[in-house]
């Protein structure tokens, strides 16, 4: 479930390996750079003239502090770039943390705004800064610098024909930056009977769960298995959470442990089934919770979109609360 910042950030990070895998070697083989010779000074290239284009770029605000940019139109990139305009006065940031991003977004051919988390009352919205995550140029300008730090990103846009894109200008704000942590960590709580049992990998964290081989719970279930002593989650809060999520029969349908890696999102309405929204809404960063989900708070009597969970499923979940914002 990613959020708009995150998958124009994924766009842009595609667009770029494609162009960083081009050739531009010639009919005569042998008489030319290497493959890998020439596509690296090709994208140096667009690098260069990205980098060239930002630079021109200048940051306004106006009287609420909400950012502008202007710049000569129209303005086009076949790279990702990154500037910082003005450094913060916050700590540094530094790899692995989830930072809180207020931003615009520009359309570099008309410089009509395509969306603001400034609007309605909106919510800055969460990214980790670590590779892979997000953009390798994002990451030089991001880590070392400070919260509050301002700067500018731009990405190329979409050449299809059929569908094009204009490229587009991110004015971007640090809100925040947090080091979430790696596991859960806190009170252990002893849960009643009749619930699925959760045994824990020493090492990672990881949980075993082996539900009960009764009939599910017909509401939803929320128990703390560690109380975390950390901040109070609310509605709406960006989290970062590891989790396993399984059927009642046991099948274990996704695990962020699997993945290696945490994961990052909205505690929403409309981004997250209901039974996480009411269930995680008031835990406090450090906890790990048991979930229960039946289907009206899950996924209903439909099947999933990947065909992993079946219409009508009761779902279990372990769920480790690292962060929030």
């Amino acid at each position: 479930m990613k959020t708009k910042l995150a998958l124009a950030i994924a766009a842009a990070t595609v667009s770029a390996l494609v162009l960083a895998g081009c050739s531009s070697a010639g009919p005569d083989a042998s008489a030319s750079p290497s493959p890998t010779t020439s596509a690296e000074a090709d994208q140096a290239k667009l690098q260069a003239e990205a980098d060239a284009m930002l630079e021109k770029v200048k940051w306004e605000e106006d009287a609420n502090g909400v950012p502008t940019v202007t710049f000569d139109m129209p303005f086009s990139v076949q790279t990702t770039s990154a500037r910082v305009v003005t450094d913060g006065d916050g700590a540094e940031i530094t790899a692995d943390q989830v930072a809180s991003l207020n931003y615009v977004v520009t359309n570099g051919t008309d410089g009509t705004v395509q969306y603001s988390t400034y609007d309605k009352g909106g919510k800055p919205e969460a990214v980790t800064i670590s590779e892979g995550q997000i953009d390798p140029v994002l990451l030089d300008a991001l880590i070392g610098s400070h919260v509050g730090v301002d700067f500018l990103y731009a990405t190329p846009g979409n050449a299809d024909p059929t569908a094009p894109s204009p490229s587009v200008i991110m004015a971007v704000t640090v809100a925040e930056a947090v080091t979430p942590l790696e596991r859960a960590t806190g009170t252990a709580v002893t849960p009643p009977a009749g619930l699925p049992t959760v045994t824990l990998d020493a090492t990672t964290g990881a949980p075993t769960v082996v539900n009960p081989t009764t009939n599910p719970p017909a509401d939803l279930v929320a128990q703390t298995l560690i109380k975390g002593d950390g901040k109070v989650v609310k509605e709406d809060d960006s989290i970062t959470i590891h989790y396993t999520g399984s059927l009642w029969d046991g099948t274990k349908f996704d695990s962020s442990w699997d993945r290696g890696a945490p994961a990052t999102f909205p505690l929403s309405k409309g981004q997250l089934i209901d039974g996480w929204v009411q269930g995680l809404a008031g835990q406090t960063v450090g906890s790990q919770v048991l979930l229960v989900v039946p289907p009206a708070l899950g996924y209903g009597d439909k099947d999933s979109q990947d065909g992993t969970i079946p219409g009508g499923s009761t779902l279990v979940f372990v769920v480790d609360i690292l962060a929030a914002s």
